[in-house]
């Protein structure tokens, strides 16, 4: 699934979900992965699965908010051909103000974590010769669909996938020049532990494998922003246009995912 010139990719939040779907989706013979994760035990399972499918493995347990662990991570690689910032939390409100502790705890996984490892990555990768594709390194960041729509009651969660997304979008623009890509990956729901708390309906729900997919295709497009699917993708950019009191009043009467992370 992946390209063949990537030959060396390192993916946050690997342990499981989309992230584990995506080291799956890449682990071939040739390949080196670096794949992190909190979790030591899930960790060592995704990374053996990986090596089962003929990849070189390195794991390490790592907390992305850590940026001095972060940056050793990356400075320990001898090429990075494409970063994965897939670690990310979420957390339900139950239909009430969000904790202070919960929005801090979400902005520092979900914008501070993705920029310890993205930044780093950046300068690592703009000092290696380029690939085949003249591309010197590829930097992905797991946005959402939920960048696009201010939703009461996942206050923190909507507005760090919108840092990261806006972030990565006019960042690339700027790349360019030192032969670096970034892409904001912007999902819409996907079978995951952070989703499998949810009670309400998910439209259009993908396997974590199925949206593997669709992100490394539109990497190696070279598209700046992947929304998929795109009924989400369009139902989100349609609530976000809506009058604040409006969408307010529709929120309102839809289910609040359950307190608690998820």
């Amino acid at each position: 699934m992946a390209r063949r010139d990537w030959t060396t990719i390192a993916i946050t939040g690997a342990s499981s979900g989309l992230g584990l779907a995506l080291a799956l989706g890449c682990a071939r013979p040739g390949v080196t992965l670096h794949l992190t994760g909190r979790d030591e035990a899930r960790l060592a399972g995704a990374a053996n699965r990986c090596r089962a499918a003929g990849a070189q493995v390195r794991e390490t347990t790592l907390d992305v908010r850590d940026a001095g662990s972060a940056a050793r991570w990356v400075e320990g690689m001898d090429r990075l051909d494409l970063l994965v910032a897939n670690a990310g939390v979420s957390g339900g409100t139950g239909g009430v103000a969000e904790p202070s502790g919960q929005t801090r705890a979400i902005f520092a996984t979900n914008v501070t974590g993705v920029l310890n490892t993205a930044l780093p990555a950046l300068d690592r990768m703009a000092a290696q010769p380029p690939g085949a594709d003249g591309i010197r390194g590829r930097v992905a960041v797991i946005a959402s669909v939920a960048a696009f729509v201010a939703t009461p009651g996942a206050a923190a969660y909507c507005a760090s996938k919108a840092a990261v997304q806006r972030w990565a979008e006019a960042h690339d623009a700027t790349e360019r020049h030192r032969g670096l890509r970034i892409h904001a990956v912007c999902p819409g729901y996907i079978r995951t532990p952070m989703t499998a708390v949810n009670d309400f309906p998910m439209p259009f729900l993908l396997t974590p494998e199925a949206a593997a997919r669709r992100v490394l295709r539109g990497i190696e497009a070279g598209r700046a922003r992947i929304a998929f699917p795109w009924p989400t993708y369009a139902m989100a950019r349609l609530a976000g246009a809506l009058p604040m009191a409006l969408r307010a009043a529709i929120a309102a009467r839809l289910p609040a995912k359950p307190v608690g992370r998820g």
